[in-house]
């Protein structure tokens, strides 16, 4: 018997996640009104993709890993907002921020400055672009989402 890799270690976890989650879907209740899509569609849809996801990580070839061995030196000796767990930390607390402040400053301008200040910390310079692109990106989801899907998001401070 040949032993699992880490890949196929990882696709077996996710493809039990994606079982249970499908198990929990198929327990939606169906509305009585005849609809092409029903509120049971999406978390069907969405665990079928995890597990045929999972049987492409199970059967996927791991390649090798350039410089899986070495620590860069100069990642961990630069400053420390700038090293990798750093980095994951400030991350984790910039949505933990923009999960307190999306009601009190809405949908649109808590997406908005979590997509500018993280790709900002992550080092991309062009703020014109950086703002015009969240905002355009954010302002469709909003969009697209309270007016054609009928979802509530919070408004905040803004009047729409």
């Amino acid at each position: 018997m040949t032993r699992f890799n880490t890949n196929q270690w990882l696709a077996l976890v996710l493809a039990l996640v994606a079982a249970a989650y499908l198990a929990m879907a198929w327990q939606i209740p169906n509305f009585p009104l005849p609809r092409p899509v029903d509120s049971d569609m999406f978390p069907k849809v969405l665990g079928v993709s995890l597990l045929l996801l999972s049987a492409c990580l199970f059967f996927e070839r791991p390649g090798p890993v350039a410089g899986a061995d070495q620590i860069d030196q100069t990642e961990t000796q630069g400053p420390l907002l700038l090293t990798p767990w750093a980095r994951v930390i400030v991350t984790a607390i910039a949505i933990a921020a923009y999960a307190f402040l999306l009601v009190p400053l809405g949908f649109v301008l808590a997406s908005t400055l979590l997509c500018v200040g993280l790709t900002a910390y992550y080092g991309y310079r062009r703020h014109g672009v950086n703002l015009a692109t969240s905002l355009g990106v954010v302002l469709a989801l909003y969009l697209t989402m309270t007016r054609v899907m009928d979802v509530y998001l919070p408004t905040g401070v803004l009047p729409f």
